[in-house]
């Protein structure tokens, strides 16, 4: 329980730091610019550099289902915890979308709460193959850095820091494409709070990161097999 627990609260704190400064950037600066865009990538990094130190030791802070699923496939969790964490990850994001729901309808210059999204909800008017694409691409690029620089001595002390520098660099290009999933949790509970056409969406970022997450892990069995 442990375990769950530690994938609650990291989620909890990626969704409600990460979407909660798209949101309170959004209420202030009304646009997309290169600075909006900036902090609002940091935000999500710097989450997952904080609960990486937070709480790694304990969970291994995946804090993502297609995380979660890379692990199941490279054989490095077991069945019953990836459901324990998949439940504990969606728990944990309804969490930080629900303190996000409390904190806007106190106000009335904040609104919404970093719903992904293509078509009318894209920055750039991406289609659904697009951002289909986008997201297994940039999940790929994710997951395959976690696989790697968690499983490798020399860099592993460092993991949280690179991950979260990982995650910055694909919410960079991301974000006005899709908004930048990379995660099915991150991406359900804000769409059920939205509702409309980004609940409608949100099937397509809960497929596209668990295909790119288990590309990932496919590709790094094949390319690191001997290795292991």
């Amino acid at each position: 329980m442990k375990k769950y627990l530690a994938e609650f609260i990291g989620t909890f704190v990626l969704v409600f730091f990460g979407c909660g400064t798209a949101v309170v950037l959004g209420g202030f600066t009304g646009g997309m610019g290169s600075g909006f865009l900036g902090v609002v990538a940091m935000a999500f990094g710097l989450a997952i550099v904080a609960a990486a130190y937070a709480i790694g030791d304990i969970s291994g802070c995946h804090v993502n289902p297609a995380v979660s699923l890379s692990m199941l496939i490279t054989g490095r969790m077991n069945l019953n915890d990836f459901i324990g964490y998949v439940i504990a990850q969606v728990l944990g994001a309804l969490a930080g979308s629900g303190v996000l729901y409390f904190i806007t309808s106190a106000s009335q210059g904040l609104r919404g709460f970093g719903a992904n999204g293509y078509g009318e909800l894209s920055g750039v008017g991406l289609n659904m193959i697009g951002a289909l694409a986008v997201e297994v691409i940039l999940t790929f690029v994710f997951i395959m850095t976690i696989l790697r620089v968690t499983d490798n001595e020399k860099t592993s002390h460092m993991a949280g820091l690179i991950i979260g520098l990982t995650l910055t660099f694909v919410h960079i290009i991301g974000i006005p494409l899709t908004g930048t999933s990379v995660n099915p949790a991150r991406s359900l509970a804000p769409a059920i709070f939205t509702g409309g056409a980004a609940l409608s969406q949100v099937w397509l970022f809960i497929l596209a990161p668990l295909v790119g997450g288990a590309i990932a892990a496919f590709v790094h069995k094949y390319l690191y097999s001997t290795e292991q």
